[in-house]
């Protein structure tokens, strides 16, 4: 394997925008977040969550009824609607166009929900990030990869990659897979883990922010919603992967000295997106 290109602080002001000081939130882009079902509404709200403390002007979460008030009351500055479903989603349906969407975490693999998964990518062309159960009900429906548009990003932790792409003997035979895969449906891969890799066809990039605190639940949840963020705030999708990463790391480095290893958990990579964002403009 060819050596991987260094996502560094370098690399990433080469093409991150600061907020115009005349914007206003219509400008910011609006992100739609689809995600949860009955006893996993935290990962609607976490991927929410980050969505908005990303940049994004407005966010808006599509999640089944069960949901509904969690969200409300949790982050007052997302907007919600529900699917007719109380448990999980089985009609993904929006009322509006958005600049990016998220989709997956805690969605579940319900046979309703895999078929609205199925109708959704089957119309959609707005840019896509695709975690968690998504990726699952993918892995499961192969044939449904031919949906995908051109730079979709996909977000999969090890197994989750192994699902996709199938199981392998080494480290170079897990790239070569990714690469081939990339190619194949043209899409961009996050192969999350430490460290974490994007694979963008044969262009292969190495994150260099980040440790062992960020191996906790909702961690991905989090990560699906800066880069939808960063999506819908008019980065190219290469380039919302490269920071979305940059960034995500960012927080548990700023973080350790505060929370250790064993106390970071997902709430603190929210917590501390802003300091992370102001760490690039120093």
């Amino acid at each position: 394997m060819k050596t991987p290109y260094l996502i560094t602080k370098e690399e990433v002001l080469k093409f991150y925008k600061p907020v115009n000081p005349l914007s206003h939130k219509g400008l910011q882009g609006h992100a739609v977040i689809i995600a949860g079902s009955y006893g996993k509404i935290g990962a609607a709200v976490l991927a929410s969550k980050s969505c908005i403390k990303s940049g994004c002007g407005l966010v808006t979460t599509f999640i089944p009824k069960c949901g509904y008030q969690i969200l409300q009351i949790s982050i007052p500055e997302v907007m919600v609607f529900t699917d007719d479903n109380t448990n999980f989603l089985t009609n993904i349906h929006l009322p509006l166009i958005p600049q990016a969407i998220g989709i997956g975490p805690g969605i579940g693999k319900e046979l309703l929900t895999q078929k609205a998964l199925f109708e959704f990518l089957k119309i959609n062309k707005i840019p896509l990030v695709l975690d968690a159960d998504a990726l699952n009900i993918l892995s499961e429906n192969k044939s449904w990869l031919q949906l995908l548009s051109e730079k979709t990003i996909l977000t999969p932790h090890p197994k989750e990659l192994e699902r996709l792409i199938g199981k392998w003997d080494s480290e170079v035979q897990k790239f070569q897979n990714a690469i081939a895969f990339s190619e194949r449906y043209q899409v961009i891969i996050i192969m999350k883990g430490a460290p974490t890799f994007i694979i963008n066809q044969t262009a292969v990039y190495q994150n260099t922010t980040g440790n062992a605190a960020l191996a906790t639940a909702g961690s991905g949840d989090a990560l699906t919603g800066i880069i939808t963020s960063l999506l819908a705030q008019g980065y190219e999708p290469l380039q919302a992967a490269q920071l979305g990463v940059f960034i995500h790391g960012l927080t548990a480095d700023i973080a350790l000295p505060q929370t250790g290893y064993q106390s970071f958990i997902a709430s603190d990579i929210i917590e501390n997106l802003g300091k992370a964002f102001l760490n690039l403009e120093t």
